[in-house]
């Protein structure tokens, strides 16, 4: 069962060994639990609906709760306190293209918004209703969830839209093959959702980010369907595929979505790499990826992620004998991990093996073998169920993300992390803050940065705490060479800083496309434009 309030199925859970309260009790203080509302006290909350009986369209209250919010930190706190604000009027669950347009039919003549909603996983107010004035439907894609077409002889796989990441890789892997996209909202996260907020895998170093994978569809809009048919490549005119990618609700909603697939790998290894310091670990990926080393996945963490990492694992005894033998090997207090992948045939793995052996020489690296890759592994899916074992000991935890050239990453880095640490000096709070690069590219890498805090007496009080912590590091990223997502989306969170980054004239044109499929802004108003 799917948890109404937080991440993921309630049965799963992560518990926090005590070596990691104590760790966080030194770093930021002794914390205090704010008590939930339950189920029945938020949905008594919940008003009567303005939308009338419709064949497609549930009124019931309990499901008009659980698609009022996402997986932010503002949404977590909204509905912990039992105070989400907003709740759609309705909710719909199309099964079909006709069904969707017959929704998108009926929005029209009754002058409804609607939301698409995949698998509720956003972290940047994607599906949050924004204005009262009126009624607004949510529209649940999760019935349409099936594998329609595999063309292998062209490797062109059609799902629908509402398929979450599990079923995707089933349906394919039945058949011998993958997408290979395994962003960390894997578990919940859907192929629709993937395409309109541009989303990034965790190995998109071999399978490429969803713009490389996205091979074409179908958006219904008010306006009507627009197909855009699958080419390898083209060069007649500006590509339509774009319009799609990223256009996060705005210009109608995916039905249908046409993937790269690949054939499954014969062999797969994670392993782990310590480095004495963060210069040696950066210029490692940096050189990496320049030479076109065959990884599918290089992640690097600071030494306060790093330290942070060990201290929260538990394993106390196991941990002390390994920073006995880092230390014996040159990586003691400023140490990093890094993190990479192998894919492929056995003479690609060992071949790969080969090209990086020079690189972990030049730079110290001391290698770990697959051990520690293997854990990681295992729980790559499991970070987002941190929030839940924090917050039930008093401590907030949220990610923000940005990608950058190369030749900013470390000015970026120091700036956010910065910014972020000294947010609450005035409530003589701190901040704990730390990074890690992924998504590596030849020209940069995307920068994911964590930062934990206590809560404040009260839910508000919090939230406040929040929005000063994310709107000093947002104001820095844009400012300074970052982009504001690279690959969470803009929603509604992120849209006051967009312009910023696009710039006017870019703006003016985002807002006339829109007009174009939207005249009456009823498909998720204040996504991705700040209307």
């Amino acid at each position: 069962m799917r948890r109404w309030n937080g991440w993921g199925d309630e049965n799963t859970k992560m518990d926090l060994p005590d070596s990691a309260t104590e760790f966080l009790q030194q770093e930021l203080g002794q914390a205090q639990v704010l008590s939930d509302a339950t189920l029945a006290q938020v949905i008594a909350r919940v008003p009567t609906s303005r939308l009338e009986a419709h064949p497609l369209i549930s009124l019931d209250k309990e499901e008009r709760v659980k698609h009022a919010r996402g997986q932010s930190l503002p949404d977590w706190l909204a509905m912990r306190s039992g105070e989400p604000g907003l709740f759609p009027d309705g909710v719909c669950f199309p099964e079909n293209r006709q069904q969707v347009k017959d929704i998108l039919a009926h929005a029209r003549t009754n002058n409804i918004e609607l939301i698409p909603y995949g698998g509720g996983t956003s972290v940047a107010g994607h599906i949050n209703p924004k204005s009262s004035q009126r009624a607004c439907l949510t529209v649940d894609m999760s019935r349409m969830n099936q594998l329609m077409d595999l063309d292998e002889e062209s490797h062109i796989a059609t799902f629908g839209a509402g398929t979450p990441g599990p079923m995707v890789e089933a349906q394919l892997r039945a058949k011998g093959y993958t997408l290979g996209h395994f962003p960390q909202s894997f578990e919940l996260s859907t192929i629709g959702g993937w395409v309109a907020s541009r989303s990034s895998g965790q190995q998109s170093l071999r399978y490429g980010r969803i713009e490389q994978l996205f091979a074409g569809g179908n958006l219904q809009t008010l306006e009507g369907s627009l197909n855009v048919p699958t080419f390898p490549a083209s060069s007649a005119g500006p590509d339509l595929r774009e319009v799609l990618l990223g256009s996060e609700g705005r210009f109608g909603i995916l039905t249908e979505i046409k993937v790269r697939v690949s054939r499954l790998a014969a062999k797969e290894e994670f392993a782990v790499i310590f480095f004495p310091g963060w210069r040696q670990a950066s210029n490692f990926c940096k050189e990496v990826v320049q030479n076109r080393v065959p990884l599918s996945m290089l992640r690097v963490s600071n030494a306060v992620e790093t330290q942070t990492q060990l201290k929260l694992a538990g394993h106390e005894r196991s941990i002390a004998w390994l920073e006995r033998y880092l230390a014996l090997r040159g990586c003691q207090h400023d140490k990093c991990m890094l993190t990479f992948g192998i894919t492929g045939s056995k003479e690609q793995i060992a071949s790969t093996k080969r090209q990086i052996r020079r690189f972990v020489k030049a730079y110290k690296g001391v290698s770990t073998g697959t051990l520690l890759g293997k854990k990681w592994q295992k729980n790559r899916f499991r970070f987002p169920y941190l929030r839940e074992a924090l917050w039930n000991k008093g401590y907030v935890v949220d990610t923000l993300e940005t990608a950058t050239d190369w030749s900013n990453v470390d000015n970026l880095m120091y700036k956010v992390e910065l910014a972020l640490s000294q947010a609450l000096n005035e409530e003589n709070e701190k901040v704990h803050v730390f990074t890690h690069l992924s998504h590596v590219y030849g020209q940069g890498c995307s920068l994911y940065t964590t930062y934990l805090f206590r809560n404040a007496s009260g839910y508000q009080q919090t939230l406040d705490r929040w929005k000063k912590l994310k709107h000093q590091a947002s104001d820095i990223i844009v400012n300074n060479g970052g982009t504001i997502s690279h690959q969470h989306g803009v929603g509604k969170d992120h849209a006051p800083y967009l312009k910023t980054e696009k710039g006017e004239l870019a703006m003016e044109l985002l807002a006339k496309v829109c007009q174009h499929f939207d005249p009456a802004k009823q498909l998720n108003p204040g996504t991705l434009l700040d209307d």
